[in-house]
C-alpha cells in the first residue's frame, strides 16, 4: 500500500505542469521561484544532512564550517557569513539556506545576495510536526517532494516502533529525568521541543516540566537551586554534549551539593550526542533508542 501511494504521488507529481510558486521562510519572508534549486549553500548543518538525505549531494556546492554528517559533506567547500558577499557570488548559487538566528545576525549580506537574484531561505523547525513541514518545504525547494513525503513516512514508522515499545512500560518503570541543556545555566529544554519528544518517546519522564521558555529558543531557564530542590526525585540526569554545551560527567557530579540528586549519588548520569536529539533530521530516530538504552539498561543477568 505505502508503495503504491508513492507510485500515485510520483506520477502525479510528473503530469503537473511546471510553474511559478511561492513559499515563506520561518521570517515570513517570500520566496519565488519557477524551478527546482540546482547550486545550493547549506549554512546549517541539519540543513546538509536532510538535503543528503533527499539525494542532492551533486546540487550542494558550499556548507558551513562545522559539518560533522554525513562524511561526504567535508569534501564540500566551507562557507561562513564572515566570508561577505563576494566569496558567495564567486560561488554562484541560486540558494542559500540558513537558520532564523542568522537572518537576524547578518542581514546586509542577505539582502545583497537578494540584490543579485540568489534567494535566501531562514528554516528551523522547534517541533517534530514542525519538522515534517520542513522537510517538505525543503523537498519543494528542490524538487525532491516525493523523496521528502518518504523521510516523514519512514520517520513515521519508526515512531511507531517506538510507540509499540512504549505502550509496553509501565508507568513505574519510566524514570524521572533531568535533561540538562546548558550546564553552566543549568537550562533545560522548552515543552514541545525536540530534545524533551526524544525523552518522553524512549520512556522517560520529565522532571523539569515546569521549566520557563526562552522566548524564541527551544531551552528553557531553570537553575542549579530548582534542580538540587527536585533532587530526591531525579533518577536519571542526562546532558546533551556537544558545541552547544561542552560539559562531561565529572563536572556534573562535583558540583557543590551534587549528592542532594538521587541520580549522582545513584551514578546515572549520561551524555547524548546532541546531534540525536536537537537536529530535525532523521537521526532523532537514533536519538530515541539511545536515550532508551540509557533509561533501560538490560540487566546484566538477563
Amino acid at each position: 500500500m505505502k508503495r503504491l501511494f508513492f507510485t500515485l504521488l510520483f506520477i502525479l507529481l510528473l503530469a503537473t505542469p511546471a510553474r511559478a510558486a511561492t513559499l515563506k521562510d520561518d521570517t515570513g519572508t517570500t520566496l519565488f521561484f519557477d524551478k527546482p534549486f540546482e547550486r545550493i549553500i547549506s549554512l546549517y548543518a541539519a540543513h546538509t544532512e536532510n538535503l543528503f538525505n533527499l539525494g542532492l549531494d551533486d546540487r550542494i556546492i558550499g556548507v558551513s564550517a562545522t559539518e560533522d554528517y554525513p562524511f561526504q559533506a567535508l569534501a564540500k567547500p566551507a562557507f561562513s557569513p564572515h566570508d561577505g558577499v563576494e566569496r558567495f557570488l564567486a560561488a554562484k548559487p541560486d540558494l542559500v539556506l540558513i537558520r532564523p538566528m542568522q537572518y537576524r545576525a547578518y542581514p546586509g549580506l542577505w539582502r545583497a545576495l537578494r540584490n543579485h537574484h540568489i534567494q535566501v531561505a531562514a528554516l528551523q523547525p522547534n517541533t517534530v510536526e514542525e519538522m515534517y513541514a520542513y522537510w517538505r518545504t525543503l523537498g519543494r525547494l528542490t524538487g525532491r517532494e516525493l523523496e521528502a513525503e518518504r523521510m516523514v513516512g519512514d520517520f513515521k514508522e519508526g515512531l511507531e516502533a517506538a510507540l509499540q515499545r512504549l505502550d509496553r512500560i509501565t508507568e513505574n518503570r519510566r524514570p524521572n529525568v533531568f535533561f540538562e541543556a546548558i550546564h553552566r545555566k543549568y537550562a533545560t529544554f522548552s515543552p514541545g521541543s525536540m530534545p524533551l519528544f526524544v525523552l518522553q518517546m524512549a520512556g522517560g519522564r520529565n522532571a523539569a516540566a515546569d521549566a520557563t521558555p526562552h522566548h524564541g529558543t527551544n531551552i528553557a531557564n531553570y537553575g542549579l537551586e530548582r534542580v538540587l530542590a527536585k533532587g530526591a526525585r531525579i533518577d536519571v540526569y542526562l546532558a546533551q554534549y556537544g558545541k552547544m554545551n561542552q560539559v562531561d560527567v565529572k563536572s556534573i557530579m562535583t558540583v557543590p551539593a551534587a549528592s542532594r540528586i538521587k541520580a549522582v549519588r545513584d551514578r546515572n548520569v549520561f551524555l547524548v550526542d546532541e546531534h540525536l536529539v536537537s537536529r530535525p533530521t532523521m537521526r532523532l530516530l537514533s536519538g530515541i533508542e539511545t536515550v532508551y538504552r540509557l533509561l533501560h539498561p538490560v540487566p546484566v543477568n538477563q
